[in-house]
């Protein structure tokens, strides 16, 4: 067996321990998705790699990244693959995938963004479930949700319970 194949060994047997993750997308045109995330966006570049169909760029979002890539990885690599070795076409996000980016200031942010040529989907609008979320898309038509978390909403408040009299760590 490869010994990528191996589980560890102690704890790490019971569970999946996802150490990062990141977003990867592989738009139409790789150009015009670099220009969105690095200038509109304003993401800060991470990381970049490659060249031609293979180049992409990685961008720091928050605790996140989010990674454009110019080309899919190819098929046909897997012995058991009987498609051959070829390169697969970009994939246009489907309408169940959102990337959701958390942002300070709303209103600021989406005023930001206008100025910078990115029409505006769905402006700030306070939803049910308490968070200020204005709507975006990528170049790719990738819907994008801006959201501002309130002051009194309850993802900023520690909802650990406190400890109870007497008790010791």
């Amino acid at each position: 067996m490869a010994p990528w194949n191996r589980a560890p060994p102690g704890p790490w047997r019971q569970s999946v321990q996802v150490l990062t993750s990141r977003t990867i997308i592989h738009p139409s045109d790789l150009d015009r998705s670099l220009a969105f995330y690095g200038e509109a966006l304003d993401l800060p570049v991470a990381r970049e790699f490659g060249e031609g169909r293979g180049r992409g760029v990685v961008f720091f979002a928050g605790g996140g990244l989010i990674e454009v890539v110019g080309a899919l990885p190819p098929v046909g690599l897997h012995p058991s693959d009987k498609a051959g070795p070829m390169g697969a076409a970009p994939v246009q996000a489907g309408p169940g995938i959102t990337l959701w980016l958390q942002v300070r200031a709303i209103g600021a942010t989406v005023d930001e963004l206008m100025s910078r040529g990115v029409p505006v989907v769905r402006p700030p609008t306070l939803e049910p479930w308490g968070l200020i979320e204005a709507w975006i898309d990528d170049p790719d038509g990738l819907r994008i949700h801006l959201v501002e978390v309130p002051a009194d909403h309850p993802l900023r408040r520690d909802q650990r319970k406190p400890p109870t009299a007497g008790a010791t760590r």
